[in-house]
């Protein structure tokens, strides 16, 4: 996932990496498909603002423990910049996120801690001078009321980036139901990448979600990051800025 102050709409999609349902008494699987206007990813563009489609499947029982797997198609790898002229594009069309964790309560808290694999299948990005994409990062959460941090912590190289072992990102985020459906999402992260300042950010994010019944969902989401706008363009082929404004519509079905 390429690192990639202004306003920016992105949607649902959060990676699946985002749990925050309690366990249901029984053992559940359920699945879930939608398609984005693009994808975002801690406010960074990770389809160099084309759509994608996206799924995963999540189980979980009343114990606490849960598993999943989520995917979606991406362009930022093909898109990246080889670091000089010796080295070839990288391909990497597909992100599979695979997760687990527990959550439980404790003093009227709830707690999730769990572990996220980030796998870019049959990427190449180390072929354009970088190291490999897939990354794991395990993480950390808590909520109180609507709101809910999290902290995730880089066990590998995170996306690619050179020497990028122990990178972190804090999660801000709350849910406030406003009635007929509708849900308001506010947002601010924190993503610090190890020895890479340059590429160090905040971002932020308001989300609309409107419950569509039957399983369909709809979103709408402002974001800003603070992402320095040169040197995301210095990472794509394109000079696509990936942290530059958009706005991201979709839907999704869950069953």
């Amino acid at each position: 996932m390429n690192l990639k102050s202004k306003i920016v709409l992105a949607l649902l999609a959060t990676s699946s990496a985002a749990f925050a349902q309690t366990a249901p008494v029984a053992p559940e699987v359920t699945y879930n498909v939608g398609v984005v206007s693009q994808y975002r990813y801690r406010g960074i563009a990770q389809t160099t603002g084309d759509a994608a489609l996206q799924g995963g499947v999540d189980y979980a029982n009343a114990s606490g423990f849960y598993a999943g797997a989520w995917g979606s198609t991406i362009k930022w790898i093909k898109d990246a910049a080889p670091l000089d002229n010796t080295y070839p594009s990288a391909k990497g069309p597909v992100e599979l996120d695979l997760y687990g964790g527990y959550k439980f309560e404790a003093a009227g808290l709830a707690y999730d801690i769990g572990y996220l694999r980030y796998e870019y299948v049959g990427n190449t990005y180390k072929d354009a001078g970088y190291v490999n994409a897939n990354t794991d990062e395990a993480y950390g959460a808590v909520t109180a009321g609507p709101a809910t941090l999290k902290y995730s912590y880089a066990f590998s190289d995170l996306f690619g980036n050179v020497n990028s072992k122990g990178s972190t990102y804090w999660d801000l985020s709350a849910t406030f139901d406003l009635g007929s459906g509708y849900s308001l999402v506010p947002h601010v992260g924190r993503q610090t990448v190890k020895n890479s300042p340059g590429i160090t950010y905040n971002d932020f994010a308001l989300t609309l979600n409107k419950d569509l019944g039957d399983g369909l969902s709809a979103s709408v989401a402002a974001i800003a990051t603070t992402g320095n706008e040169t040197n995301f363009k210095n990472l794509s082929s394109t000079s696509y800025v990936a942290s530059k404004n958009a706005l991201v519509v979709g839907v999704k079905y869950s069953f």
